[in-house]
């Protein structure tokens, strides 16, 4: 396997793909023609040295990520909203404009207070819950390695029972069948296979720069540190526990980065539980959907330099069309 840098997410009938600065969304339109949207986004950890430094870099990381990844999945939304949008289309082409205006500046709020909405439920449900729970436990007697033990147990089960949950819903399996198409492509390229539709659906749907896996090490580092670092004060807990939230994701992040780059043995046991963990957030997609993978992938992603590099092939250089050129 060899370190290909692209990475991407699963959105509504699509799947985002980035690479360095430059991002694109390959949706799969209700008419059944792919459509394709790049753009740009320069992160924190570029813009600010101190941002992209180890232990640091993992926070900023998450929140480009988490940004990156709602904007992609509003725009994939926004295909199976146009029904609606057009039997209130306005009259004329003033009205529309100022529509359009309104709606982007809803959509840019939107994402920032979902992005919001979602750490401060996610910190709640995997942070705060486990740890009150385990009060009551200390309360009623039990004592302080007890109670760690039975925080890390509540904490676990409540990922693994939300993981569970969600992926029986309908909808949800068609974003992780995406999901498993997403995968399968950026392993087809870092594996060293020709980026077809036949290669994409051969190759596996587990991936070690996953975000299941990076979710799986923040709860595992959460416990860890928890376990040993331990205080008297109630109030004192609740504080350690949120200043930690950082340092927990700068870790994690470390160890997944290592992970993505490395086929080392220890690295790659590490790595298992996480794996195991993606056959609940990936499903096996159809051809339909590694095409859309496909398209995402050599939007932002030069697969034919990347294999001729790393792998002997001897593709042609990439062209790129002129604007005048008929596609």
């Amino acid at each position: 396997m060899k370190y290909s840098g692209i990475g991407g997410q699963a959105v509504i009938e699509g799947i985002m793909m980035k690479n360095k600065d430059q991002y694109a969304t390959a949706v799969r339109r209700p008419d059944g023609g792919i459509e394709v949207k790049k753009d740009t986004y320069v992160s924190m950890t570029e813009k600010v040295p101190f941002c992209g430094l180890p232990f640091v870099r993992g926070v900023f990381s998450f929140a480009d990520s988490m940004i990156v990844g709602m904007s992609s999945l509003m725009y994939s939304a926004s295909f199976y909203e146009d029904e609606e949008e057009e039997k209130k289309k306005p009259a004329t082409k003033e009205e529309e404009e100022q529509q359009k205006a309104k709606k982007e500046k809803t959509d840019r709020l939107m994402m920032y207070g979902t992005v919001t909405f979602s750490v401060v439920i996610a910190v709640v449900l995997f942070l705060m819950v486990p740890y009150f729970l385990s009060e009551l436990l200390h309360k009623a007697g039990a004592g302080t390695t007890l109670t760690a033990v039975a925080e890390a147990f509540v904490r676990v089960a409540l990922f693994l029972g939300y993981l569970a949950a969600i992926s029986r819903m309908e909808d949800i399996q068609r974003v992780f069948m995406y999901h498993g198409a997403e995968h399968k492509c950026i392993n087809c390229v870092e594996h060293g296979l020709e980026l077809n539709v036949e290669n994409v659906l051969k190759s596996s749907r587990e991936h070690k720069r996953c975000g299941t896996s990076f979710l799986m090490y923040v709860i595992v580092i959460s416990i860890i540190f928890f376990m040993f670092i331990r205080v008297d004060s109630p109030v004192l807990k609740i504080v350690i526990r949120l200043l930690l939230i950082p340092v927990i994701a700068g870790v994690s992040y470390e160890i997944i980065r290592l992970a993505g780059k490395s086929d080392n043995k220890l690295v790659n046991l590490i790595s298992k539980p996480g794996l195991m963990l993606q056959h609940l957030t990936t499903r096996e997609p159809d051809a339909e959907m590694a095409e859309v993978a496909i398209a995402a992938v050599e939007a932002v992603f030069d697969w034919r330099a990347y294999l001729n590099e790393n792998f002997g092939y001897t593709y042609p250089a990439k062209t790129e069309k002129k604007e005048h050129e008929e596609p």
